[in-house]
C-alpha cells in the first residue's frame, strides 16, 4: 500500500483521531448489530496496546446536519465498553463526549491519558460534516496529532472528517480495517490469481455500468446475474415477459456484450429461469429455459438450476472471485435458491481468494450461513463498487504517501 499505515505513526503518548464506521442499526437506544464495531476492533486494540490517546469519530443515520437523539452514538460506546472488556481491559476507559467539536471535546480529549478512548457524538449533528466545511475540519484536528481513517465505508465521500480533517494534522493514515479492504481489492484489481471472475448481480445495470466496463479488460470470466441480466437478454432479443428491463441501457448492453465478445471475455447470463406473476412468497413459481419466451405475465425472480450449475462451475475454477450483488428477489424464500447456491459455490472454492461486497450479497453469505469460509467480506457497499470501477476514493487519496 502506497499510503501510511497506522504500524507508521508515533502512537505513544499522541493523541489519534481515528475515523471509523459506526453507522450501525438501533433500536430503543440499543445496538441491534455490532459488526461494523467489532470489524475495528483491531484497529483500537493496537491504537490502545501501543499506549494512544484514542479519540473516535463516526457518523450514525442521517440526521440532517441537525442533533438528533434517536442516533446519538452513546450506545454504541457503552457497547463498545462491554467489547473491550472481553478483548483488552480495562473497557470502562472509554469516555463518551456529547459533541464532536467545541470546548467540551477539546477539554475531554486534553484530559485523555495513555490507554484511554474517547467516542465523539455523531459528526452529521454538524451539516459542515457533509459539506466538507473547512472551519469545522480545522476543529476536528485540533483535537488530536495525527489521523487515522479505518471508515473504508466512508472512503467515497469527501466529507470534513474523511477529507477536510487531513489538512490540519501532521500525518495521515489508515487503520487496520482500511489497509485490509485496500489491500484485498487492489490485488484483485492489480495483481489477481488466475482465472479472475466477477459475479454481478442486483436489481439495475445502471448501478453496476462503471464496474463492467471497468472489469471487461481485467477479469477472465463476466458472470451477470440478478434483475440486471434481463436487459442483457433482452438486447439480445430474447423475451423477458414482464421482467425488470432499462429500456435506455439496451444499446449500452449491445455494445458491452460486442466488447465481451471482440475480447474473446466469457460472459455468462442466465439460461433458465424462476418466474411468477408477482414478486410473493406465496406465488405460483414456474421455471422457464432460455430455448422458451417468459410469458409476457410473468417476470424472472431467480435463476433457474441448469443457470446454478453453469454459474457454479465457473466458480469452481477460479483462484479469484469478486461478488457484488444478489442473483434473485433472495429476501423472498421462493426465489432464494440461485443467491444461496451460489453463495455456497463461492464459499466452498477454498482454493480461491474470495471478496464479497456489497449490503445485499454480504446479507446473503450471512443468510446461507457460509460468511465464515469468505476469505474477505467487504464493509463498504459504495466504497467498493467505486473502487472496482477504478475510481480514486477521496478518503484513501488524503491520506498521507509512505514516501
Amino acid at each position: 500500500m502506497s499510503k501510511l499505515s497506522i504500524r507508521d505513526l508515533p502512537l505513544n503518548g499522541n493523541r489519534i483521531l481515528t475515523r471509523v464506521d459506526f453507522n450501525v442499526p438501533l433500536d430503543n437506544g440499543l445496538v441491534m448489530d455490532d459488526t461494523r464495531i467489532r470489524e475495528t476492533l483491531p484497529t483500537i486494540e493496537y491504537a490502545l496496546r501501543h499506549g494512544a490517546r484514542l479519540i473516535l469519530t463516526s457518523h450514525l443515520g442521517r440526521p440532517k446536519g441537525k442533533p438528533n437523539p434517536r442516533m446519538s452514538l452513546k450506545p454504541v460506546a457503552e457497547r463498545l465498553r462491554m467489547m473491550l472488556d472481553k478483548e483488552l481491559a480495562p473497557g470502562e476507559n472509554v469516555g463518551f463526549c456529547p459533541d464532536c467539536v467545541g470546548v467540551e471535546a477539546e477539554e475531554m480529549s486534553g484530559k485523555l491519558e495513555k490507554g484511554q478512548t474517547l467516542l465523539l457524538e455523531n459528526l452529521r449533528f454538524h451539516a459542515e460534516e457533509e459539506a466538507n466545511d473547512e472551519k469545522f475540519a480545522k476543529q476536528l484536528a485540533n483535537l488530536a496529532d495525527y489521523y487515522v481513517n479505518d471508515a473504508f465505508g466512508t472512503a467515497h465521500r469527501a466529507h470534513a472528517s474523511t477529507v477536510g480533517v487531513t489538512k490540519f494534522v501532521q500525518k495521515s493514515a489508515a487503520g487496520l480495517l482500511m489497509e485490509k479492504e485496500l489491500e484485498y481489492l487492489g490485488r484483485a484489481l492489480h495483481h489477481p490469481e488466475r482465472p479472475f471472475i466477477a459475479l454481478l448481480g442486483g436489481a439495475k445495470v445502471s448501478d453496476k455500468i462503471g464496474v463492467i466496463q471497468n472489469l471487461l479488460n481485467k477479469v477472465d470470466a463476466l458472470i451477470i446475474g440478478g434483475g440486471m441480466a434481463y436487459t442483457f437478454l433482452k438486447a439480445m432479443n430474447q423475451q423477458v415477459g414482464k421482467s425488470l428491463v432499462e429500456e435506455d441501457k439496451l444499446d449500452l448492453a449491445r455494445h458491452i456484450l460486442q466488447d465481451a465478445k471482440t475480447r474473446k471475455l466469457k460472459f455468462l447470463l442466465p439460461v433458465d429461469h424462476i418466474v411468477a406473476e408477482k414478486i410473493d412468497a406465496n406465488t405460483t413459481v414456474t421455471t422457464v429455459d432460455s430455448g422458451h419466451p417468459i410469458p409476457a405475465n410473468m417476470m424472472a425472480l431467480d435463476i433457474g438450476p441448469k443457470t446454478i450449475e453453469a454459474f457454479a462451475d465457473e466458480i469452481s475454477r477460479a483462484r479469484t472471485i469478486v461478488w457484488n450483488g444478489p442473483m434473485g428477489v433472495f429476501e423472498v424464500a421462493p426465489f432464494a435458491k440461485g443467491t444461496f447456491k451460489i453463495a455456497e459455490a463461492v464459499a466452498e472454492n477454498a482454493a480461491a481468494i474470495s471478496i464479497v461486497g456489497g449490503g445485499d450479497s454480504v446479507a446473503a453469505v450471512h443468510a446461507a450461513g457460509v460468511a465464515e469460509k469468505i476469505k474477505h467480506i467487504s464493509t463498504g457497499g459504495g466504497a467498493s463498487l467505486e473502487f472496482l470501477e477504478g475510481k480514486k476514493l477521496p478518503g484513501v487519496e488524503a491520506l498521507t504517501e509512505k514516501h
